[in-house]
């Protein structure tokens, strides 16, 4: 198992590289970031790259805002080095999603070569798809029981293609001090109602409102709670806190691999 960080796509340069290089001092093997409408995770990982030279760089990113092509043309633009990139991609919003993704992997493959291609998935069917076709699997808002359940789909895909199970990697929103719950129930309560895929997505787990991640008031609760994610082969550990330095550093510190 690895653990990971992650935060927002935009974050501030002079916040990025710095906090990068402290998550590698940390022991963390890679370092990620979401793409939005108001911020393309790629720039926030050209500024990670600055700052360590030696973890890995993923990047959650939807075909329904950019193409394979448009992706490619942005890594080549920022000079980031394919074989350090999971890029974990999903539909997005929109219908018959499975149907999108598989017509789209050839041109993914195509476009994106060189870098690991991690299949965003949520539901039975495209965690299956994952398992069959891809080289890893990026799960999403899930309760450790979950994401156990996940995995089942996704080494059923691999095995029924004839193929070891790929890697399993997630978020796990975390936020750690005396309002850590009041966070988490603020994030999570924005995406359970984003689009009728979360809304599917969190039914189908039937978890209390605002219990999907982890909120801990000490480290030490914060690392127990982690280490209940044990279908994860990577744990991404998704930052609830203020965007500062002091604060990114002290929840990656808090949460870091090994504490």
């Amino acid at each position: 198992m690895s653990r990971g960080f992650g935060v927002t796509g935009g974050l501030d340069p002079e916040i990025a590289s710095p906090l990068a290089g402290r998550c590698q001092e940390l022991g963390y093997e890679s370092l990620w970031s979401n793409d939005h409408p108001g911020a393309k995770g790629l720039e926030t990982l050209a500024e990670y790259a600055k700052g360590a030279d030696r973890v890995d760089l993923g990047v959650t990113i939807a075909l329904e805002r950019q193409s394979p092509e448009e992706i490619a043309a942005d890594i080549d633009r920022l000079g980031l080095e394919r074989e350090r990139l999971w890029l974990a991609i999903g539909a997005g919003v929109g219908e018959k999603p499975l149907t999108r993704m598989r017509e789209a992997l050839p041109r993914i493959r195509e476009a994106l070569a060189g870098a690991r291609l991690v299949l965003a998935a949520m539901g039975p069917k495209m965690c299956a798809f994952g398992g069959a076709e891809w080289e890893g699997v990026f799960l999403n808002w899930v309760t450790p029981e979950f994401a156990l359940t996940s995995r089942g789909w996704i080494e059923n895909g691999a095995e029924e293609a004839g193929r070891e199970p790929p890697p399993v990697l997630g978020y796990v929103r975390t936020a750690i001090g005396t309002d850590a719950e009041e966070r988490l129930a603020r994030d999570e309560a924005f995406y359970r109602d984003l689009h009728p895929g979360y809304r599917k997505h969190f039914d189908r787990q039937a978890a209390p409102e605002g219990t999907v991640g982890v909120a801990a008031e000490e480290a030490g609760e914060a690392q127990e709670e982690l280490s209940r994610y044990r279908a994860l082969d990577t744990t991404v550990v998704r930052a609830l806190t203020s965007a500062t330095f002091e604060d990114m550093s002290a929840l990656a510190e808090a949460a870091a691999p090994g504490v």
